[in-house]
């Protein structure tokens, strides 16, 4: 359930509430079940009544929501807790979004073994949709999401939860890529289409649900009708040859009813809110162009009236003018009060004048206020019914979102291939891993430098791959990119490298970090631990492991014996031979090589200048003997005194003269090392080339030297 709920990453868990028979038979307390279920994501989670969840409710749920006898049509025979979960979902939607629901015509089972399973320490890990820090950029979805609509990157975000493992499905994904990668004409105006389309899915969903807007209308409307340009386009370049486009125009339907009657009934800048009125366009409804028109004419009367009642009157400072309280009036000064015509009714007196009215402005008057009043009535209920008529059409409406989708995010992926030098991925039903020029997806466009490429082979005689080598040199990262490709070629993506020939992987599992369960109270070396034997107990011949530094979270000896064991495991029991990456600092690991046949040693490329390194990131065959973690300890700013200590000690270590139960008088000689390290400015004072300096430039250094030494 966490690997799913990992998967899906839902903003909401329903559980039943605390205190249920189940929970205290099981005495798990709804306190620990919530902390376990909330570190799945940022899910909200929601109790829900036990009675809800039990199968008797729950299945007479269903029935009354779908009118049927039998759940035997649903796939849901013989699967209770799917009966369970399902009817206390839909019992709470019911309740919470006030409706009918209409938009739910069916349930629908699916099997997790149709799908590579990521869980949630590999999803957290390969940093697919976040970084560890919680941002999506830098992650690989930040990279990887080229979609211009709301519906295509959804399908990306489910695409990336789901990968798939049948060769066939990927290979029809992987043929419409390609078919925008030669089609760079139709991918440009595919995409410009496109960027036009508001979210079709949830308007539609809006509908169903009561709950649409005027706005919501015109966007339906605008969608439907980038539809009959896409499918022309799309025909037209089927029709000249181009592979793996013909599966995007099923469902691509242009709706034209729906779009006619949309077109008919909603003006093109409708309010946002149906209160607001002038939504309804001119023409559609005989009855409401009568009712508009009077009550035009009646307010171009008033209007009007000002003007009149002063060239009549001959009272300059007549006003026409209306409130909330009184309605329309006509102010005229006390000043002029003789001049007021005898059909003036007086309706207020202020301190500086008198307010009053006409029969005929109070005709008009109840003109304008009757038909706004039936404006608004009749306006309503042809909204209502444009809704009902466009509801209709649902089904179809998502159909067509969906395929929108699809068109979305295959162009998408053809833009992110061409824009990052993408290559086609190829297939294998072997469990081989074959890269050449491979790249990190995220590394290599977020580093200023040129990212170096490298080559990964894992077949049959080489299945376990040894990595070793510096601090700082790309272990990590090396590993994390070849499971980033297998991620993107399992989701029907091209992939950053030169060539890559995968055998399908049905499990990626890594074991590389614990920020969020130190945060949860358990031990670094405990959640090692039991990440490693999720590994173990679930890894197939078909699964492919990241393991990082495996054993370091213990003593060196406790930690090199579990990486061994770990190791021979992995290659040795029948169900469990998996392609396994394992980056590890234990240099004795290498010797394995010399006992297992399926392992192979391989390290991260440097070159020492002196005192200093050069990390080339290039990965070669054969182990390191070095890590150089005190030139990466002198890279950090530890402090000269330490490093020149460390260097000694290592030196001692290496050459077996180390004697850990050292006498005081044998520490004393640490000490002249810190009394006696030469100060930087006598270091700097020696290192100046006076021959190089000008009279100036020696006074002005002299006084930097000065300052340095007060």
């Amino acid at each position: 359930v966490e690997q799913e709920l990992a998967r899906l990453q839902p903003r909401e868990l329903l559980l039943p509430q605390a205190g249920s028979w189940q929970e205290r038979q099981e005495g798990e307390p709804e306190t620990r079940r919530e902390a376990s279920l909330g570190r799945q994501g940022a899910a909200t989670i929601t109790g829900w009544p036990v009675y809800r969840f039990e199968e008797t409710s729950a299945r007479q749920t269903l029935l009354e929501h779908f009118n049927a006898q039998t759940l035997q049509g649903f796939g849901c025979n013989g699967k209770p807790l799917a009966i369970r979960a399902a009817g206390a979902l839909l019992a709470y939607l019911q309740e919470t979004q006030q409706g009918s629901l209409p938009q739910i015509v069916g349930l629908a089972t699916y099997s997790v073994e149709h799908f590579m399973v990521i869980d949630a320490p590999t999803w957290r890990n390969l940093e697919i949709t976040q970084t560890l820090r919680g941002k999506r950029r830098g992650s690989l979805l930040g990279v990887l999401d080229a979609t211009v609509t709301a519906m295509g990157g959804r399908l990306l975000l489910a695409r990336l939860a789901h990968p798939l493992l049948e060769i066939a499905e990927l290979e029809a994904r992987l043929d419409q890529v390609a078919g925008f990668v030669t089609a760079s004409l139709l991918r440009a105006a595919v995409r410009a289409e496109l960027k036009k389309v508001s979210d079709l899915e949830r308007m539609t969903n809006r509908i169903l649900a009561g709950r649409v807007t005027p706005r919501d209308l015109v966007g339906i409307r605008r969608a439907l009708e980038t539809i009959p340009a896409l499918r022309e386009r799309l025909q037209k370049n089927i029709a000249a040859g181009v592979p793996g486009l013909a599966p995007l125009l099923t469902g691509l339907n242009p709706q034209i009813e729906a779009t006619e009657l949309l077109a008919r009934a909603i003006v093109d800048d409708p309010p946002a809110q149906l209160s607001r009125g002038g939504l309804i366009r001119p023409g559609f409804s005989a009855e409401l162009d009568a009712i508009v028109n009077a009550n035009r004419a009646a307010r171009e009367w008033i209007d009007s009236l000002q003007a009149r009642e002063r060239q009549r009157t001959q009272i300059k400072s007549l006003k026409v003018d209306s409130n909330k309280i009184y309605g329309y009036y006509i102010e005229v000064t006390k000043a002029n009060s003789a001049l007021v015509p005898a059909d003036y009714i007086r309706k207020q007196t202020l301190v500086n004048s008198e307010r009053y009215i006409t029969p005929e402005l109070k005709e008009h008057e109840s003109l304008v206020f009757t038909a706004e009043e039936r404006i608004a009535e009749l306006e309503t209920r042809l909204f209502r019914e444009v809704c009902a008529q466009v509801a209709t059409h649902a089904p179809a409406l998502l159909r067509t979102a969906h395929a929108l989708a699809h068109l979305d995010v295959a162009s998408a992926l053809a833009e992110v291939a061409l824009r990052n030098r993408y290559l086609r991925p190829t297939f294998a039903e072997q469990p081989i891993l074959r890269i050449r020029g491979g790249r990190h997806p995220v590394v290599e466009r977020t580093q200023r430098e040129p990212f170096t490429a490298n080559e990964l082979v894992m077949d049959a005689e080489s299945r376990i791959h040894i990595i070793t080598g510096p601090n700082m040199a790309g272990k990590s990262m090396f590993l994390r990119q070849n499971a980033l490709i297998v991620l993107l070629a399992q989701i029907g993506s091209f992939v950053p490298a030169d060539e890559a020939q995968i055998g399908v992987v049905d499990r990626i599992f890594t074991r590389i970090g614990a920020l969020d369960e130190l945060a949860a109270g358990q031990s670094t070396f405990m959640v090692e631990m039991v990440e490693t034997a999720n590994i173990l107990n679930h890894a197939t011949p078909q699964s492919l492991l990241i393991l990082d530094e495996v054993g370091r979270g213990t003593s060196t000896y406790d930690g090199m014996a579990i990486a061994w064991a770990v190791i021979e495991y992995l290659h040795n029991h029948p169900e469990r031979r998996a392609r396994t990456l394992f980056a590890t600092h234990y240099h004795e690991l290498i010797e394995m090589a010399q006992y297992l046949p399926q392992i192979a040693n391989f390290s991260l490329n440097v070159i020492e200048e002196g005192h200093d390194i050069i990390f080339l990131h290039q990965v070669v065959p054969g182990g390191a003997d070095r890590s150089y973690g005190i030139h990466v300890a002198r890279l950090a700013g530890i402090p000269a005194p330490v490093i020149h200590r460390a260097e000694n000690l290592l030196a001692d270590l290496e050459t077996g003269e180390f004697r850990p139960g050292m006498q005081p008088g044998e520490v004393e000689t640490f000490q002249p090392l810190l009394i006696n390290e030469e100060p930087p400015v006598v270091t700097e004072l020696r290192e100046l080339d006076i021959n190089s300096l000008t009279p100036l430039d020696a006074l002005t250094k002299l006084y930097e030297l000065q300052k340095k030494t007060q």
